[in-house]
């Protein structure tokens, strides 16, 4: 254990000397997930529609003072007048507009008919969140015109009653859990292996081999720094960004330590993961450029900032082995739903049997040699 606490107090010294390290690796994560979960969690607004009335019947008119009301209060979008349909989707083309909304002639008389007239919806599709918005409140104003002058004494539709059982969770309490993970994991970047590298690079591996310490040692030593500095990290996510997300009672005493332990299990094993990724790696360049590789492959897939279920097949089996799926799953459970740790166990136990055998498997794979 002396040996070992050699390690972890030589690798916190040298961190609490590099600030802006310190700086980065807590910062950092915070700064993402206020300025991600403002940018991707808001309703989409201030869009530009035209409209081309060709009817300038009654009913278009009430559509179109429907579609002023919508300006004047949600500000979804803004609704500018066209005559001619060639000049609207000109400007649609080049990026003026984002829909052109055009009421075709007869209108008003197929209304009256009850001959269901169409409206006809032009939106520029490479923004799909954009035109998702525009044609949602498009759709809801159409079907007003639908409906029966008279309604009847008894529906015989079906309907459907919605019960949400938690309340309502805005993108950035969905984004906070994928957030905390990424903070350990950036941690995990700068422990871990990587310090192993660093000290092989300037030499400084050599007093390692020259001393008792064992493999196992060794491995565990930089582990165990790596992981006082993830937990350190995941620890202030879980407190302050709970408070900056709006998390009901953020400061739940009970809650925090079921937090605690996913924060522990999920340090410890995204350290371990970094450790045997590069026990057997020389060139200390090489992890900067696994680590934007790596980003990527766990974080987007994890179901961090969309679910899981709208993936393709072979990227589900990825989530599978994907350390990060655990963990983030396992804070949405608790954060989101204050849940017990009985509804993590699974998650739990994946982290740390991903921990013994990567750990495992790094030690194997360790070289004790120049």
């Amino acid at each position: 254990m002396i040996r070992i606490w050699a390690i972890i107090e030589r690798d916190l010294r040298r961190f609490r000397r590099t600030p802006a390290l310190l700086v980065m690796s807590l910062i950092m994560p915070l700064l993402q997930l206020i300025f991600l979960g403002y940018a991707f969690g808001g309703q989409v607004k201030n869009m530009r529609l035209g409209v081309v009335d060709q009817d300038h019947g009654l009913p278009a008119i009430q559509l179109k003072e429907m579609l002023q009301a919508v300006t004047a209060n949600a500000h979804t979008f803004e609704s500018i007048t066209y005559t001619d349909l060639t000049v609207a989707m000109q400007d649609l083309r080049t990026g003026r507009l984002n829909g052109v909304l055009h009421i075709p002639p007869e209108f008003s008389r197929k209304l009256h008919a009850g001959a269901a007239p169409q409206l006809a919806l032009m939106e520029d599709n490479t923004d799909q969140f954009s035109s998702a918005a525009l044609g949602g409140v498009l759709e809801r104003l159409a079907a007003s015109y639908h409906q029966p002058a008279v309604a009847a004494r008894l529906e015989s539709k079906a309907t459907l009653s919605v019960v949400e059982i938690y309340p309502y969770v805005p993108y950035i309490q969905y984004l906070l859990p994928g957030t905390i993970v990424l903070a350990i994991f950036v941690s995990a970047m700068f422990g871990g292996g990587i310090i192993f590298i660093d000290d092989r690079a300037r030499g400084l591996h050599e007093g390692y081999l020259v001393t008792p310490i064992r493999k196992f040692e060794l491995i565990l030593g930089f582990t165990l720094s790596g992981v006082i500095k993830a937990v350190l990290s995941g620890v202030v996510l879980i407190t302050i960004g709970a408070i900056i997300a709006g998390i009901p009672d953020p400061l739940n005493l009970l809650r925090l330590a079921r937090l605690f332990v996913l924060v522990v299990a999920t340090s410890f094993a995204l350290i371990s993961m970094m450790f045997l990724i590069m026990v057997r790696i020389n060139d200390p360049m090489l992890p900067r450029a696994i680590f934007g590789m790596l980003n990527t492959m766990l974080y987007f897939p994890s179901g961090a900032v969309y679910p899981i279920n709208a993936f393709p097949g072979w990227m589900r089996a990825m989530t599978m082995i994907n350390p990060f799926t655990y963990a983030v799953h396992g804070f949405k459970e608790v954060l989101l739903k204050n849940t017990g740790l009985g509804a993590v166990g699974y998650d739990l136990l994946f982290l740390f049997g991903f921990t013994a055998v990567a750990m495992g498997l790094a030690t194997w794979l360790f070289r004790r040699t120049l």
